[in-house]
């Protein structure tokens, strides 16, 4: 697989956008859920997966996941 480096303060605002992202689908399921199930359409990749995806994907860029 190859290597990409990107610069430290670019990393650390996508983390950040990333975060920013999966702390609002924790803040309203109820609509977001159905709006993703809509947009996916397939019950299978569902918010849990998606902020899952997030966390790992902050993770790789060297910031802990939101609590």
């Amino acid at each position: 697989m190859p290597r990409t480096c990107i610069d430290t303060a670019d990393a650390i605002e996508l983390a950040e956008t990333l975060q920013l992202i999966a702390r609002w689908l924790s803040a309203d399921p109820a609509t977001l859920a159905p709006s993703l199930l809509g947009f996916i359409g397939h019950p299978a990749y569902g918010l849990d997966a998606l902020r899952a995806d997030l966390d790992r994907f902050t993770f790789l860029l060297g910031e802990d996941p939101p609590a």
